[in-house]
Parts: structure tokens; sequence; C-alpha cells
């Protein structure tokens, strides 16, 4: 049984380390996708994807300024980074 439940765990706690971060800001106070665009992309980055991550965050993939690849998480409200991947 202690076996299972360790299994049971480490599964669980590797799915939470794939996942983003969470945003819990109300849809109608997020920055409007083409204003973020527009300030992500005059920071240096080309945005391959953009998209609405699981926990509703603003997540782009693409290119920084010197042309690393990146994945990183936004709040919707600010265009802070939350996290970077990769």
């Amino acid at each position: 049984m202690n076996k299972l439940l360790a299994s049971l765990l480490l599964a669980l706690a590797a799915t939470s380390a794939i996942a983003g971060p969470t945003c819990n800001a109300p849809q109608d106070q997020w920055m409007k996708e083409a204003d973020f665009k527009a300030k992500i992309e005059s920071q240096g980055y080309q945005i391959k994807t953009f998209k609405v991550s699981k926990g509703k965050c603003y997540e782009i993939y693409g290119f920084d300024k010197d042309g690393k690849k990146v994945e990183i998480y936004f709040d919707p409200i600010t265009a802070a980074e939350l996290e970077r991947k990769g």
C-alpha cells in the first residue's frame, strides 16, 4: 500500500511540475490580446504561438531577442512575466 501511495504522490508531483502558474484575475480586467502581443514584441520577443494556459495566464512560445526558444507565462492584466521554461 505504501508503494502505491508513494507512486501516486510522485505522479501528482510530476504533473504539477509540468503545469504552469495560475492566474485568478477576472477576464474582463485582462489586457487585450493585441495590446499584450504588441507590448511583448516591443521587448524583442518573436511570438510563434500565443494562448491562454490552463491556469488562465497568457502563454507564449517563440524566441527572445537573442533568438533563443522560450516558453513564458505572463499575468494577463499587467503582462508581468510569471514563469519561464526552457
